[in-house]
């Protein structure tokens, strides 16, 4: 007797574990940086060099990195930025042990940056992880039996996500842009920011093709000691190689935009109009390929007692792949910027998720949109400064494939964002943020793995009746009931001229013994 069976490797993630701790530290302004008056913009990134497993925590090691622009004290007011960075160490409590490798799924910072003395600032800042961790399992189901004896066998036809492949890579992104005519030359840059926006990919035989933007924004000091800033989108597209990979198979992706450096770089003329931009893509890709099985289910024979031996094993399915945008449209009053705001240099936002919840119809999710904008205002001395707000919204990921067992995971970036100024206190902010989706549902198979045989109980044969008129009761089918009576399917038909396998409840019929002759 030979048993067939199919591997089939899964791809499986944890449970997501959200975790909140303070980072608070005092930072000595460097000797070369003039002394700080007043900040005017903050910001903090998480550098994760390190997780480790260690009984019921997960330690997270690594760096936040910031960098701050202020106001100078020294003289007549001007910008300046500085950057640096402060180690943390994290204990992350889980119940259960993380089966998979650890990874964080998210993370958040609200960096508040305030001065001790013009040479001493203090840092508190708010993190949020998202961290879950995820795994291979390979499994195995049990197709056929090939046996000399003859055997009647039932399949089940399954569809299930095989996983071809999960693995970690980068794309670099090296471009060059140059300044328009009506822009100072660069003499120092005081502030930049590059963010990720409209990121598309797609499968390819053997590769997955990348195509999206980046948004430039530059705040810079000229050479004669004048404040100008430049913002431009850069587009790029290339390829990552993934063997195997065709383009009708799925992936999920979780991007993340790293090592971004920006210089200033000297024109055919000999001026400083050139920027170039060099940044790090890093992706956890997931292939999936979508695989229908037909399962052996069950099996008799008429001559020995069947005895199988089942394990119950999950797989899952692809219920959908969606990419989704939702727009934001916000009227805000400021009565605090009143008849100060003349025009807006530069806006950012990041999405904060507060709950997601499966629906009739979709997916429910409830966020706050952070915005955060530099202006220019009317103070001849200080002509810039920073407001920080936040937008709540809500938004049905629309989906007709839902069920209450299934899982999902969501990536979430901020695609599109503008401020415009409506009045002297006014603003109205317009914002596209992009979801995407992968839907996923549990299929459960009772897997055959060996099946013992056992003489017939003649005896308990010889008691059973050779000829039964049944009446077809909901949920019947002719093979349960050709087991149940020690016949086969054929013989049900044929006695009973039946053209096709399918009966409905309330049917007569009548079921032979197998090897009964009638006269």
């Amino acid at each position: 007797m030979e048993y067939m069976k199919k591997q089939v490797q899964t791809y499986r993630t944890g449970k997501v574990i959200t975790d909140q701790f303070y980072i608070d530290d005092d930072y000595n302004v460097p000797d070369v940086k003039s002394d700080v008056m007043r900040i005017i913009l903050g910001e903090g990134m998480l550098d994760v060099e390190d997780m480790k497993v260690v009984e019921n925590y997960i330690r997270v090691t690594g760096k936040m990195n910031f960098k701050v622009l202020y106001v100078t004290e020294e003289g007549e007011s001007r910008l300046s930025s500085l950057e640096g960075r402060i180690p943390f160490e994290e204990m992350i409590y889980t119940e259960q042990v993380p089966e998979g490798m650890p990874f964080i799924k998210a993370s958040n910072i609200d960096l508040t940056v305030t001065t001790i003395h013009s040479r001493k600032l203090n840092l508190k800042a708010l993190v949020e992880l998202q961290v879950s961790s995820d795994g291979m399992d390979d499994l195995e189901v049990t197709t056929d039996i090939l046996s000399d004896a003859p055997l009647y066998k039932r399949y089940a036809a399954k569809q299930m996500l095989r996983m071809l492949t999960s693995k970690k890579d980068t794309y670099r992104i090296k471009e060059e842009v140059a300044i328009s005519g009506t822009k100072e030359n660069v003499g120092t840059l005081l502030w930049t920011d590059v963010t990720s926006r409209k990121l598309d990919t797609r499968l390819g035989t053997d590769e997955m093709l990348i195509q999206g933007e980046l948004m430039l924004f530059c705040f810079y000091e000229s050479l004669e000691g004048k404040t100008d800033w430049i913002e431009q989108v850069i587009p790029y597209e290339g390829r990552i190689e993934c063997y195997g990979a065709q383009d009708n198979m799925y992936h999920q992706i979780y991007p993340e935009l790293a090592d971004v450096n920006i210089d200033v770089r000297m024109d055919e003329d000999g001026e400083m109009r050139l920027l170039g931009v060099e940044a790090t893509l890093e992706l956890r890709l997931i292939v999936y390929e979508e695989e229908n099985e037909d399962v052996l289910e069950d099996v008799y024979s008429l001559d020995q007692t069947c005895i199988p031996r089942i394990t119950e094993e999950t797989f899952e399915k692809l219920l959908m792949q969606n990419h989704s945008k939702c727009k934001v449209i916000e009227q805000l009053s400021l009565p605090e910027i009143k008849d100060s705001m003349l025009q807006v240099c530069h806006s950012s936002g990041k999405i904060q998720l507060e709950r997601t919840e499966v629906v009739d119809g979709g997916i429910q999710i409830e966020g706050v949109l952070h915005i955060s904008f530099l202006y220019v205002k009317a103070d001849d001395v200080i002509p810039f400064d920073t407001w920080q707000g936040m937008v709540p919204f809500s938004y049905l990921l629309e989906s007709n494939e839902t069920s209450s067992d299934m899982t999902y995971d969501l990536t979430y970036a901020v695609e599109q964002l503008s401020i415009g100024l409506l009045g002297s206190d006014e603003i109205e902010i317009k914002a596209v943020l992009a979801f995407n989706s992968f839907l996923k549902q549990p299929v459960r198979v009772s897997n055959i793995e060996e099946v013992d045989f056992e003489p017939v109980d003649m005896e308990e044969m010889e008691r059973r009746p050779g000829i039964v008129g049944y009446i077809v009761q909901d949920g019947d089918m002719l093979w349960d009931l050709a087991k149940r009576y020690s016949t086969t399917v054929e013989g049900i038909m044929e006695v009973n001229g039946l053209e096709s396998e399918q009966v409905k409840p309330g049917d007569k019929i009548l079921i032979f013994k197998e090897n009964i002759s009638i006269l």
